[in-house]
């Protein structure tokens, strides 16, 4: 699916469904805020990539995070979570673009992501996107990335997916990252499906070079 494809199919996604009508819904953005808070302070910098109208940044705005932004290929999406957030969203940087052709014009500390990279089932597009990880993430900065476990879905809204286990998206991350922890959730769905979900947290090392 090439970028025009994906962002039509996520804008008519958000158009057609609320966002509490999607699969992906949670009213609280947990494990990942716990994650966040145990590789940072509410003085670092943190990217959601595909954060469409999830409720993980309203989390962080409320403990006290000040550099926060949202990057998703969908308008629609982040059109939705701002008007939640009213004059909050002010303080959030949103920006909308395909992670695969992004161009990352500064580094983060943590970049977050809860099933964004599982859709990248074409290998240019995974490649495109460890190559803007590498470029946003500063030395030392963490990246949490959730996806379908092994046991979890193979398609979600109406896409085929790639499902990873801690060792396998270790690899493809590359010698430049270590496994700090990884995490098994079980994510129920709006309509009482559960949904296995796998979380990493890996560091950059220090001198990794982009």
């Amino acid at each position: 699916m090439g970028a025009d494809d994906r962002q039509a199919h996520w804008d008519s996604t958000y158009v057609a469904k609320s966002e509490r009508e999607v699969s992906w819904f949670q009213e609280s953005a947990q494990p990942s805020l716990d994650l966040i808070e145990t590789v940072c302070t509410p003085s670092s910098s943190v990217i959601d990539i595909g954060g469409g109208a999830a409720h993980l940044v309203d989390g962080l705005l409320e403990r006290a995070f000040r550099d926060v932004s949202v990057l998703d290929i969908s308008s629609s999406a982040l059109t939705a979570a701002q008007r939640r957030m009213g004059r909050d969203a002010e303080r959030v940087q949103w920006i909308v673009a395909d992670v695969v052709t992004w161009a990352p014009p500064r580094t983060y500390d943590v970049w977050h992501d809860r099933a964004a990279f599982h859709f990248l089932v074409a290998e240019p597009d995974r490649a495109a996107y460890l190559l803007r990880l590498a470029q946003a993430l500063r030395p030392g900065g963490h990246a949490i990335i959730a996806t379908f476990g092994p046991d979890g879905p193979d398609s979600c809204s109406g896409l085929p997916v790639m499902r990873y286990d801690a060792e396998s998206l270790g690899f493809l991350l590359g010698p430049s990252f270590r496994l700090v922890n990884t995490l098994r959730h079980a994510h129920v769905t709006p309509e009482g499906r559960t949904q296995a979900f796998q979380f990493s947290t890996l560091r950059r090392l220090p001198g990794a070079a982009a």
